[in-house]
């Protein structure tokens, strides 16, 4: 299987619900975040603690505003806290300056963006390539076989070459996916990354996300689709910037 040779095995790491263990690949300590508005002060996350393990499947929901994109930017580091703290990999990402930050995130975090962002001067394969130019987590003679690899693993082996406009939505959605796989990072978020796709192409994506758990990546997912949700072994509820559920199922 392409999978096993792509992606390095990492054992998983679960600890039990409301436990403290610094070894967690994800923690967040009373996280803040407000944002100054016209109208005033908003808080879009208010004080919230989380744990998540190496290997978890877990779906975010919630309504639009109740705090899940802002959730996302704090796991990813593409926004920083008000007050609190985030330990990914115990790296404390609430000390990083932005280089260090960029440098980390591109090393240990992929990101499936909900709008694709893809560089559409640079061919499918090309922007695939880029998180590996930029970690330098591969050499370069390496860098341009995996992309190849990660592109037919998605099914796009035979759009390498083409600019991203010559791309349908959903193609461009899973060009997107393979580039969050580009470095084998850890940890795998994604907003709605199966919003642009056809139920069989949204089928075969949950299969790759699933195989990816299996190695011992830890993939967390917003999502208003339930059926998508319920596939997760774990489903955090958002409302009004404070989890409000964390629902563990057994798989």
């Amino acid at each position: 299987m392409i999978i096993d040779t792509l992606f390095k095995q990492r054992p998983t790491n679960r600890t039990t619900p409301n436990s403290h263990n610094s070894s967690a690949l994800i923690e967040l300590q009373q996280v803040v975040k407000s944002f100054q508005t016209a109208a005033g002060l908003f808080t879009a996350l208010k004080g919230v603690d989380l744990q998540i393990d190496q290997g978890e499947f877990i779906a975010i929901v919630g309504k639009s505003g109740s705090g899940k994109s802002t959730l996302i930017n704090m796991l990813t580091g593409i926004d920083r806290p008000t007050a609190g703290a985030i330990y990914i990999e115990q790296t404390p990402l609430h000390t990083l300056g932005e280089n260090q930050m960029a440098v980390w995130r591109s090393k240990h975090v992929g990101i499936v963006f909900q709008f694709f962002q893809l560089l559409p001067t640079l061919t499918v394969v090309e922007n695939v390539m880029l998180p590996m130019d930029f970690g330098h987590m591969y050499g370069f003679s390496e860098r341009e076989q995996r992309a190849l690899a990660l592109l037919d693993q998605v099914g796009l082996a035979d759009h390498a070459h083409k600019l991203p406009t010559a791309l349908s939505g959903g193609q461009q959605q899973r060009a997107a996916i393979a580039r969050a796989l580009a470095n084998d990072p850890p940890l795998i978020v994604a907003d709605e990354p199966t919003g642009n796709l056809d139920s069989k192409t949204a089928g075969a994506m949950l299969d790759l996300f699933q195989q990816l758990v299996a190695a011992g990546k830890t993939f967390i997912m917003v999502t208003h689709d339930s059926d998508l949700a319920r596939q997760a072994a774990r489903t955090i509820t958002i409302a009004d910037g404070e989890i409000v559920d964390d629902e563990r199922r057994i798989c």
